[in-house]
């Protein structure tokens, strides 16, 4: 059988500090660039995007200079431009694994595993999801302490925080919940100019509509 040279990673991407974990696995080309991989961890996840990120890989950090240096102080690290570095560029021996930060404030670290390195025949133009489990906690939750005291309070109705909380996270919310197709799609469609994301969060059967 003939050698032939990889062009596509299957990764492995986890939220820390979350159990039962919070896993996406995705092929994604190899020639790929930092910021693109950026966004489809947050296709594959449902972030919306709203907050800075950063990759971490060597001890360096990676993301858009203009905007994590905007209001930086002198002594921090120096961030490198994510667009300008490859994914081919790193070590990609099985097993590797790097970190990808999002939101400063809940600080939603995820470890990103490189599993195989995989010879396709076609040389993937686009990412896909080909596994996963459980839902991302909700945006702004509060970090992983915050997250825990969200789920506390949706499984107690007699918590007077319950109603707020049930409205504010849109009326429904399953930990558990995870449809690879849907998420494939986005991932899929990740890199899509003018492309909205929409809300994966599975809806209740039944739901009243009061102004």
């Amino acid at each position: 059988m003939s050698w032939k040279d990889p062009n596509a990673l299957q990764i492995k991407i986890t939220l820390a500090e979350i159990d039962p974990p919070v896993w996406r696995r995705l092929v994604v080309p190899w020639t790929w660039h930092l910021g693109q991989l950026h966004l489809a961890i947050q296709a594959a996840f449902n972030w919306w995007d709203y907050h800075l990120h950063e990759f971490h890989i060597g001890g360096l950090r990676y993301g858009d200079p203009e905007l994590l240096e905007d209001g930086a102080f002198e002594d921090d690290p120096r961030v490198f431009d994510e667009r300008e570095v490859r994914l081919r560029d790193f070590d990609r021996e099985p097993g590797t694994c790097f970190t990808y930060l999002y939101d400063f404030g809940d600080s939603w670290l995820h470890t990103v595993e490189i599993e195989k390195l995989l010879a396709l025949d076609t040389p993937p133009r686009f990412g896909t999801c080909i596994a996963g489990a459980r839902a991302r906690p909700p945006e702004d939750v509060g970090g992983v302490s915050g997250y825990e005291r969200f789920l506390a309070i949706m499984a107690d109705p007699d918590d007077r925080e319950h109603t707020e909380t049930r409205v504010w996270c849109g009326g429904h919310f399953d930990p558990e919940w995870f449809d690879l197709t849907l998420t494939d799609k986005d991932v899929r469609n990740a890199l899509k100019p003018n492309v909205r994301r929409r809300l994966h969060q599975p809806k209740p059967a039944r739901k009243s509509r009061t102004s």
